[in-house]
C-alpha cells in the first residue's frame, strides 16, 4: 500500500447529541486543511466530501436514536472507503461523529480480517441502552462493534462479520471519562490520559505492541484533547483530557508504525470554536503536522 492519502469527508451529525458536527469537514477545508497536508509533503487524492445529514430528532427510533439514518450514512461512508482501499490509498475519514469508526473498520476488515483498531478517544463507547438512556450512537459504536448485550441488531451485524471486532483486537487509548466497562466485558488493553500524559510517544508504541496485529486503523475523536486547551470537540472534556501537544505527538506515533491503514477524525464541532475560522485553523494544521510521517523523503 502507498503513503497516499484518500481524504475523505462525511459531514453527517446522525448519530450526534445535536446538529453541529456536520459542519466540520466544510470548516477544515475551509482552514486550508488541502494546502496544510501538501505543505507537510504528504500526497494527498481528495475523494470529496459526502451528503450533508443534520441531526435531527426523530419521530419514532428513540433506543437507539435515529438508527436507520445512521445506517444510510456508514453504508454510504464504507462503499467509499472501501474505493479508497481498492485504491491502494490510506483512507483519512474526516468527520462527522464517532460512528465512522465502524464504516472503517468495516470497509478495513474487507481487506484485511485481522486488523486491528486503535481507539483513541475521550470515552470507550462501550455504554449499552440500560446505562444510557440517551441512547445516542456516537457513544454507543465500540459496543455495537463488539455486538456487546443491548446492542441494536441491525448495527451490530454491520460488517462482513459479527461480532465485527474482538476484544483482542482493539486497544483504548487516552480516554478520560471514567471507565465504562464495569461488568468486565471487554479485556482489551487501555491506555487512560493518565497513562499517556508523562510520555505520549513512549504510552502510543507500547499501544501499538499490544493489539499484536501487522495492520491497525485509527479512530481519533478531538475530544480526547482538554477543552481547555483547544475547544474543538462536541462533548467537551474539561481538566482530563490530554494536550493538543499530547495527543498530536501520540498520533504522529502511530501514523509513522509501518502497520498504520488509515484514520477517522471524528467529533469536531466547529460551532465551539472562534467564529472567524481560527480555531478550525489550529486544528487543521496539527493534524497534518501529525501525519507528517506519511511524507516521502
Amino acid at each position: 500500500m502507498s503513503t497516499t492519502l484518500g481524504l475523505l469527508g462525511v459531514p453527517s451529525s446522525a448519530a450526534a447529541h445535536w446538529p453541529g458536527q456536520e459542519k466540520a469537514p466544510a470548516a477544515l477545508r475551509a482552514a486550508g486543511l488541502i494546502r496544510l497536508l501538501g505543505e507537510a509533503g504528504l500526497e494527498v487524492e481528495d475523494h470529496g466530501d459526502r451528503p450533508v445529514v443534520r441531526w435531527r430528532p426523530h419521530p419514532t427510533e428513540r433506543r437507539p436514536h435515529n438508527l436507520s439514518q445512521v445506517l444510510q450514512v456508514l453504508s454510504d461512508a464504507r462503499a467509499q472507503i472501501n474505493s479508497i482501499f481498492e485504491a491502494g490509498q490510506l483512507p483519512l475519514v474526516v468527520g462527522g461523529e464517532c460512528t465512522l469508526a465502524i464504516a472503517l473498520y468495516s470497509a478495513a476488515v474487507a481487506h484485511d480480517e485481522d486488523v486491528a483498531l486503535l481507539y483513541f478517544d475521550g470515552g470507550q463507547d462501550l455504554s449499552n441502552a440500560p446505562d444510557n438512556p440517551e441512547s445516542v450512537l456516537d457513544g454507543l459504536g465500540v459496543g455495537h462493534m463488539l455486538d456487546l448485550p443491548g446492542t441494536a441488531p441491525a448495527l451490530a451485524s454491520f460488517g462482513p462479520r459479527r461480532p465485527l471486532l474482538s476484544p483482542e483486537r482493539l486497544c483504548f487509548f487516552g480516554y478520560g471519562d471514567p471507565e465504562e466497562d464495569r461488568e468486565g466485558l471487554v479485556p482489551s488493553t487501555r491506555f487512560p490520559a493518565s497513562d499517556v500524559r508523562p510520555d505520549p510517544r513512549s504510552a502510543a508504541r507500547r499501544a501499538v505492541q499490544a493489539l499484536g496485529a501487522d495492520r491497525f486503523v485509527v479512530h481519533f475523536d478531538v475530544d480526547v484533547i482538554d477543552f481547555y486547551d483547544l475547544p474543538v470537540a462536541d462533548v467537551p472534556l474539561y481538566n482530563r483530557g490530554l494536550t493538543k501537544a499530547e495527543a498530536m505527538t501520540a498520533l504522529s506515533e502511530f501514523v509513522a508504525h509501518p502497520g498504520f491503514a488509515g484514520m477517522t477524525f471524528a467529533e469536531f464541532n466547529p460551532d465551539h470554536g472562534e467564529p472567524d475560522g481560527s480555531t478550525a485553523h489550529v486544528l487543521a494544521k496539527a493534524l497534518a503536522q501529525a501525519l507528517g510521517p506519511l511524507a516521502k523523503p
